[in-house]
């Protein structure tokens, strides 16, 4: 028996919505995909925090806002101290244990709003946006509190944390903020230890 012109229509239009509906599936799954890979792109691998990556570009927007709005913000640096001492006298698990401790202090004792990310081995890095200098040194000295009055287990750990305002000519070059935020706390340390 011969097939009719609308039966053959209403087959191919199934076959097309059949179709459609697959390549919307594969289109979905591959959105998911690019997603996870993006959030593992950007993800300290220690740490459940941003790595150096993320927070660059974050640094890079944030600096273009200031420029364009006149929104004010800082940029903390925060270095572990002593760190290779731990690892040489507990061991590197115990080590990665302290970045962990101090990365879960820091993201505990700011804002949602604020970004704290792991940038280098020991070294980690704060934005806080709509903060006057003075705000983010009080956050900056706060922070060194936390962790100092927080050891892991037995052991003592301690940061040092410099601060930069971020300047409305940081919108070209973000990591200049960052640079300033790193010798600030350099500064930082040199006092203390004339201060001993």
């Amino acid at each position: 028996m011969a097939r009719s012109v609308n039966d053959n229509r209403t087959t191919d239009a199934e076959a097309l919505e059949a179709e459609n509906t697959t390549l919307r599936m594969a289109v979905a799954q591959l959105v998911e995909r690019v997603a996870e890979l993006e959030q593992i792109a950007d993800t300290d691998t220690l740490t459940p925090l941003a790595n150096r990556r993320c927070f660059l570009r974050e640094l890079q927007r944030v600096a273009r806002q200031v420029s364009r709005y006149g929104h004010s913000a800082a940029v903390l640096f925060i270095d572990v101290d002593g760190l290779k001492a731990i690892n040489d006298t507990y061991g590197h698990s115990t080590g990665d244990r302290v970045l962990v401790h101090v990365a879960r202090i820091l993201r505990e004792r700011v804002r949602a709003t604020d970004m704290v990310a792991r940038i280098g081995g020991d070294e980690f890095g704060v934005l806080l946006e709509r903060v006057d200098a003075e705000a983010a040194r009080e956050k900056a000295l706060a922070l060194c509190a936390a962790i100092a009055g927080n050891p892991l287990d037995s052991i003592a750990v301690a940061v040092s944390i410099g601060m930069a305002p971020i300047l409305p000519e940081d919108h070209d070059e973000a990591t200049s903020a960052l640079a300033r935020a790193d010798c600030d706390m350099y500064g930082s340390r040199r006092e203390v230890r004339l201060s001993r």
